[in-house]
């Protein structure tokens, strides 16, 4: 079993995506090939980008017959160019095409996010700031999106609501103040774990610091407001900011000086690269 497979137990959820496109049979392929065929297929580029998930590409064949073979041609994290041969599958013809749908929708999303995350994380070069995803994935694909977002070289923000405290608006209003969740907090979670505080304005950065946030997420503040922020908060705390962050408008938010910036487009609204099988035949 490859790596993000294993090391994130992914198979029940590749498998998964098979049972949603074959319910009980591949009616077209079983109507036009009767018995085990051998054939050979090529894994074609069709646009210039960043490569992501050829190991999970090469799991949906294996599961469905582990026979198949899959020669790459490059790596994950490689740039690809449009008419770039990837690699090829042989194996039961009936296979390749039961399959074909399921492997390069994961490759084709994954290697999109990939390539958005790269075009954006080129945009920070030179400076401090790091790039994270956020949880704002496709549900049941969040393994594969943050693990194409390290691919085209950003960051994991927490993975999920168990891997870190992050105190937002609402827990914030349920606590009745930002001192107080922030008290809670620590408290509650283990002296291991980073108290993350979401502020919307000066005066909560303020109690934010005070309160002994060890980082403080500037939400949806104005570019001048930030510059504020992170001035007063001067090393106190570690720095992140976020809302509505696209590729269109990173570049204004890079000369405030924040340790990270997050951003949920590079999982909501990237879009695929496009890449195909194609000149499947008969060996």
């Amino acid at each position: 079993m490859n790596k993000i497979t294993q090391t994130l137990q992914a198979d029940h959820l590749i498998l998964e995506a098979l049972k949603e496109d074959i319910s009980s049979e591949d009616v077209t392929t079983n109507a036009v090939i009767k018995e085990a065929v051998k054939g050979k297929v090529t894994l074609l580029c069709k646009q210039d980008g960043i490569v992501a998930g050829l190991n999970v590409f090469e799991r949906v064949f294996k599961l469905l017959d582990e026979n198949t073979e899959i020669e790459f041609y490059c790596n994950d994290g490689d740039k690809v160019k449009k008419g770039q041969v990837m690699g090829r599958v042989t194996g039961d013809i009936r296979v390749l095409l039961s399959g074909e749908r399921v492997a390069l929708n994961y490759l084709q999303r994954m290697s999109g996010i990939a390539t958005y995350t790269h075009s954006v994380v080129s945009m920070l070069k030179g400076t401090k700031t790091k790039l994270l995803d956020t949880r704002k994935t496709t549900p049941n694909m969040r393994i594969f999106e943050k693990y194409a977002v390290r691919t085209g070289g950003g960051y994991n923000h927490r993975y999920n609501l168990s891997d870190g405290v992050l105190l937002k608006d609402n827990h914030i209003g349920a606590a009745g103040s930002v001192s107080k969740a922030v008290r809670m907090a620590k408290e509650y979670a283990p002296f291991v774990r980073k108290i993350e505080v979401e502020v919307e304005n000066l005066d909560m950065v303020k109690e934010a610091v005070e309160a002994g946030a060890d980082i403080i997420m500037l939400d949806n503040m104005s570019p001048e407001d930030m510059k504020e922020a992170v001035s007063y908060i001067d090393g106190r705390a570690q720095t992140e900011c976020s809302g509505n962050v696209t590729k269109e408008n990173i570049r204004q938010l890079v000369s405030i000086g924040v340790d990270y910036i997050s951003s949920g487009a590079l999982t909501h609204s990237a879009p695929i690269l496009d890449i195909s099988l194609k000149n499947l035949h008969e060996i």
